[in-house]
């Protein structure tokens, strides 16, 4: 009896212990080897901005990198309780948008960003300019304070190093006295540089309050999620618009390159730095892992030098930066003195995958980038396996990742603009919550820039994803005539078009835009016809006007005609189901194209008939009704306002656009001589509406085509036209067979 009554006493004792321990009564001191919390939670899945892809195995740290890790005696605080012991950085590190952004202000007029206006007296660098001026010229922008739904200073906060001449003096004060600062409530501030010798924290000098931060080399620590947004680190020679492309011309089988894995940057004698910069040297072997660091940095650089700064030296003078960096599958971006560092972007652009060796950094856009696509992302303290786990990498992976960089690159780096226009679209998303963007928007080609939640959060009503989705476009299409002369006679063409049209197979409905001075004609004018005719009459009897996303628009094609244009039947069916095979481009008869004219240092526009081209005219093209929503909603009114003042090249910017989404040129389908003939004669789009004169007989004309091409490719800062010398026929066009076994047999006989 007394044996069962000890038993009972054990097992009692042993479970009570146990609960205490499941409740946290008990707690068991955590090996000081092993891997932090903060590694642990970021092996646990996919998170932006950690770590997503592990090495295999587990190296332990050098000696040196362990005695000199300054979190090493908080190892067992939460990431949290970090952030909360990070003092003099920010009193609002708690903040998220719904405790610390006001909403309200943005259910008025949207999402609408005000900068306020530069205080006389005050320097900025070039590179703030470039971001204040990125954001007046952006569709966001408002020169109305009582309109705003989010604040931008024009005060200088980007570069926060005391050491520097551009740091700003006195800030806190500015700030302070501003009369819409409001605690920061609402207000987003730049920077790309913080603290200063010898430990450059994330400290800006003044307290931010409850404003967001839009930061350069920001830590996990101190990131607050959907609320901060991480920002790459950029130079100030980077373009404000548009920026080159990317370097990966070809998809190289197998995708190798002469190196491996490269790297040439500074090394750190004294202050804080990269202990990954001054252990490169023991995985670097001269042939296809080169791995270059330079002491000759700094004004007493040699009163601090080591034993290996001559050897090092030597080496790195030998190679070419440049040379490296695009002859290497894969480059390293290790921390510098701060956690981001220029190589990011310079790897992104030239198609060399990033590895990042920075632990702690929350990736640029980690928000709505997965980096995991684009980029390995290792652990400072597994340096030496870092050769041998890029090798493991199966060639299939390193050209998708190349390709995943390439993308990232022209969709959001290229330009300080781009990188501005991302931010801001990121902080709408999460205010226009229910139509924000998805994942897949965000990493996919065209990009989340191009795709307007505004349109539709469904992946399926936008033409570049129809391929992903394995979805077809409406079999249907519908047409817009452009209409600009009044109607007094049954046989202009405008009625033999209208009808070509109508007859055709795949034809829902018929669109007649009255952008003409004189009034509406009666129902009983226009001719009868099997499918629904509807007459608009002209916003403003603007040229523009066309291309306004119709609500009265059911179906996914547009087929886009002037009035005088002259197609048949059959033309219309067969360019139709070629651009179902192409839903995402122009496609369409009219073709021209574009050049450079190195005397005169511009672009120039050319109609002369040959084989080379890079627009499809809209007079008589086939494209997705999405481009409507774009041409409308994503251009500045300036060019709208231009090309609606000249009644001239609306058709030029539309092929701007579509090509500055697909990064593909337009579809000629077949050649058609008479179109240009009849074209010859009769078209008088350009013209004035009141005129007939023939535009083709205007020398002003051309003159203006050249100015448009130019000033367009300002604003895109860049070409995007694409040139192509593709044309599609049907098939057995022109073939010596019967013509009754051709479907488009009509086509051969124009």
């Amino acid at each position: 009896m007394q044996a069962k009554k000890r038993y009972l006493i054990l097992f009692s004792s042993g479970a009570c212990l146990i609960l205490l321990f499941c409740f946290g009564g008990i707690q068991i001191p955590l090996s000081r080897r092993g891997p932090s919390r903060r590694d642990d939670r970021s092996l646990t899945g996919y998170r932006p901005g950690a770590r997503w892809r592990s090495f295999p195995g587990y190296l332990q740290p050098f000696s040196s990198w362990e005695q000199d890790r300054s979190d090493d005696h908080n190892e067992h605080i939460s990431p949290r309780q970090k952030r909360d012991a990070m003092s003099g950085v920010y009193t609002g590190r708690r903040c998220r948008m719904e405790s610390c952004f006001d909403f309200s202000l943005c259910e008025r007029n949207g999402f609408k960003v005000y900068v306020y206006p530069q205080q006389k007296g005050e320097k900025m660098s070039e590179s703030y300019q470039n971001i204040l001026s990125s954001i007046e010229g952006s569709r966001f922008y408002t020169a109305d304070p009582g309109q705003a739904c989010l604040f931008v200073l024009s005060l200088d906060t980007l570069d926060r190093d005391q050491l520097s001449p551009q740091y700003v003096h006195n800030l806190k004060a500015k700030i302070q006295s501003l009369p819409l600062w409001n605690g920061g409530k609402n207000h987003i501030i730049f920077n790309l540089y913080s603290g200063t010798w010898p430990d450059y924290t994330e400290d800006l000098g003044f307290d931010i309050g409850l404003a967001m931060l839009a930061k350069a080399s920001i830590s996990t620590e101190n990131f607050r999620p959907h609320f901060d947004v991480s920002i790459p680190l950029f130079s100030k020679d980077h373009p404000r618009t548009g920026g080159e492309r990317g370097y990966l011309r070809h998809n190289t089988i197998p995708p190798f390159r002469k190196y491996m894995l490269v790297f040439k940057g500074k090394r750190y004698l004294t202050g804080i730095g990269s202990d990954t910069r001054n252990a490169l040297y023991h995985v670097h072997n001269s042939e296809d892992v080169v791995l270059l660091t330079t002491c000759k940095h700094g004004k007493d650089w040699q009163k601090h030098k080591d034993a290996r700064c001559d050897k090092d030296n030597a080496e790195y003078d030998k190679y070419d930066y440049r040379e490296m960096l695009y002859n290497s599958t894969f480059c390293l971006v290790p921390r510098g003195r701060r956690l981001g560092s220029f190589r990011f972007l310079e790897a992104l652009q030239a198609a060399c995958v990033p590895v990042m060796l920075s632990n702690g950094w929350e990736l640029p856009f980690s928000e709505i980038i997965d980096w995991n696509t684009a980029a390995v992302i290792g652990d400072e303290r597994l340096l030496l396996q870092i050769p041998s786990t890029v090798r493991s990498i199966h060639q299939d992976k390193i050209l998708s990742l190349r390709q995943q960089t390439q993308f990232l690159w022209e969709a959001y780096f290229t330009s300080v603009e781009k990188i501005v226009l991302t931010t801001l679209e990121i902080i709408q998303d999460r205010v226009l919550l229910h139509t924000s963007r998805s994942n897949l928007m965000w990493n996919s080609l065209p990009g989340g820039l191009f795709t307007q939640p505004q349109y539709s959060t469904y992946l399926g009503d936008f033409p570049f994803h129809y391929a992903k989705l394995g979805i077809k476009p409406n079999p249907k299409f519908t047409a817009i005539i452009h209409v600009v002369t009044p109607l007094v006679s049954q046989s202009q063409p405008v009625m033999k078009l209208l009808v070509a049209v109508a007859k055709s197979q795949y034809c829902a409905q018929v669109i007649v835009l009255w952008n003409c001075d004189k009034p509406l004609p009666a129902k009983h004018r226009w001719p009868a016809t099997s499918v629904p005719v509807i007459v608009i009459e002209g916003e403003s009897k603007v040229i523009s006007s066309r291309f306004l996303p119709y609500d009265t628009i059911p179906t996914d094609a547009v087929l886009s005609l002037d009035e005088d244009t002259v197609l048949s039947t059959t033309e219309v069916d067969f360019a139709f189901t070629v651009w179902q095979s192409f839903p995402d481009r122009i496609v369409g008869y009219p073709a021209r194209s574009h050049f450079w004219d190195s005397n005169k240092e511009r672009w120039g526009y050319t109609s002369k008939w040959t084989n080379d081209y890079s627009m499809v005219l809209t007079g008589a093209a086939i494209y997705h009704k999405y481009y409507h929503y774009l041409y409308t909603t994503y251009l500045p009114a300036s060019l709208k306002t231009m090309v609606d003042q000249m009644s001239n090249c609306e058709d030029i910017l539309m092929n701007f656009l579509v090509s500055s989404v697909s990064k593909l040129p337009p579809i000629k389908v077949t050649q058609k001589k008479q179109y240009k003939e009849t074209m010859m004669g009769q078209k008088r789009k350009h013209q004035s509406f009141s005129s007939r004169a023939s535009r083709w007989a205007d020398p002003d004309h051309f003159a203006q085509r050249q100015t448009c091409m130019n000033k367009f490719a300002s604003w895109f800062g860049t070409m995007p036209l694409v040139h192509s010398q593709m044309r599609l026929d049907p098939v057995l066009f022109k073939d010596q067979v019967s013509i009754l076994r051709k479907k488009y047999r009509d086509i051969e006989r124009l």
